[in-house]
């Protein structure tokens, strides 16, 4: 009813286009480190293999890519670089995500290893007792 109020998506500059292909590439390549200085507004991106850096400064809107051959940095709409943060952080988020999914497997492994050993160790007591108490019945029988 209202959609005159809703604001349209911005659409990017031909260089905003590029920069945001940019990050999003580097983000898909698992080589990539991703750091941050929440308390600072800055982001890092690094990807020695590629030889590729990105810094994001939030606060200043501010982009600053360096390659071995180029280094540029810009200051960028605001809405554009809460775009790319956004695009940064669920991508951290999601790397988290499956750190700690390994770490729950990894615990979850070790502990049915280990209950299973105590259920055998305790079977094998077990065993022992009653093999004592047999020979015990059969030496008091003879």
């Amino acid at each position: 009813m209202f959609n005159f109020f809703r604001r349209r998506p911005k659409e990017y500059t031909k260089i905003e286009n590029h920069i945001f292909g940019i990050i999003t590439e580097l983000l898909k390549i698992s080589a990539t480190d991703i750091n941050c200085d929440e308390l600072g507004g800055k982001y890092y991106l690094s990807n020695e293999e590629q030889h590729f850096r990105v810094t994001i400064f939030s606060n200043d809107s501010v982009i600053r890519m360096t390659n071995t051959r180029d280094s540029v940095a810009e200051k960028y709409d605001k809405v554009f670089v809460e775009n790319v943060l956004r695009a940064v952080k669920e991508e951290k988020h999601r790397r988290m995500e499956l750190v700690c999914d390994s770490i729950t497997n990894s615990i979850e492994k070790m502990a049915e290893r280990l209950h299973h050993t105590l259920i055998e160790s305790n079977e094998e007591d077990e065993g022992d007792k009653e093999k004592e108490a047999e020979e015990d019945t059969f030496l008091k029988s003879v």
